[in-house]
């Protein structure tokens, strides 16, 4: 008997709600792409956000989830998970910026008001602000920090908001967990900027996304502890004007017979898939 499942539950779909900022050109492709194979081969990580609304935040998946919300599908599988699950982590992506010249990308940021940057002398301390602020590495080495006057969660959030728009369509960006931009000068002949934004905990992300408040798009990453993968589930067994009961009961019946065939597989070790 396969212990240690991922907690796999059938949920409508009005009940996801996203918790960072979404492209909605990215969904139309990925629209194309599920109607032509028929199945969600990896089903979204959510967590409830015990408010009383029976409401889950999206942690990994928005494409999915958005995609299936435009196919009007009333349902999706997902991988639920809990808040204080020790085995669930959030951590930041910092953005490598490139194709804007750095006096471009400083130029706009400055017209960003309540906010002041400051060159940072690495070789002193700085004080403490209320929030981390972002920090903007240059190629040449320089260090800005976008310090913020005093203010409450919502308009912190919404001026690292305004600090992405500076760039997200002036330019390109990778996400990564590096901090020092001088590795990224070979890679990116044009780079324009590493900018490291500060950590989020979760319960402070799942607060913010009760109150409709989101991230910019593309900086929390999400991981979770045992994860399914390659599920392949049917989209027709979620399109159907069948109940939720129903559905639920399919799919424990499903995953039995997967499991009875030898179809589902536990890595305990770190993997890296070629076939993605």
């Amino acid at each position: 008997m396969m212990t240690n499942l991922p907690n796999l539950r059938i949920l409508p779909l009005q009940d996801l709600i996203l918790h960072e900022d979404h492209d909605r050109q990215r969904t139309l492709p990925l629209v194309a792409k599920l109607r032509a194979q028929g199945i969600l081969r990896n089903p979204p990580i959510v967590m409830p956000l015990d408010d009383g609304t029976g409401r889950f935040m999206v942690l990994d998946g928005a494409n999915r989830v958005t995609s299936l919300q435009e196919m009007e599908f009333p349902h999706i599988v997902a991988q639920v998970v809990k808040a204080n699950d020790p085995h669930v982590n959030l951590q930041t992506w910092n953005h490598v910026v490139w194709g804007m010249s750095p006096k471009a990308l400083m130029n706009e940021l400055r017209k960003i008001k309540s906010l002041d940057i400051i060159k940072v002398d690495t070789h002193k301390s700085v004080d403490a602000p209320k929030y981390m602020p972002v920090q903007v590495r240059l190629p040449d080495g320089k260090l800005h920090m976008l310090m913020e006057e005093p203010s409450e969660l919502p308009e912190h959030i919404a001026i690292l908001h305004k600090v992405v728009n500076t760039y997200k369509n002036r330019a390109s960006l990778d996400r990564t967990s590096q901090t020092l931009a001088e590795s990224f000068n070979s890679i990116y002949p044009d780079l324009t900027a590493l900018i490291i934004f500060p950590n989020f905990k979760i319960k402070t992300v799942l607060k913010l996304a009760g109150q409709n408040i989101v991230l910019p798009t593309g900086i929390t990453r999400f991981t979770a502890s045992p994860r399914a993968l390659h599920l392949n589930y049917p989209l027709h067994e979620l399109s159907s004007g069948k109940p939720i009961e129903y559905k639920g009961e399919y799919l424990k019946h499903w995953i039995q017979e997967r499991i009875k065939n030898k179809g589902v597989r536990h890595y305990a070790e770190a993997t890296f898939l070629f076939d993605e």
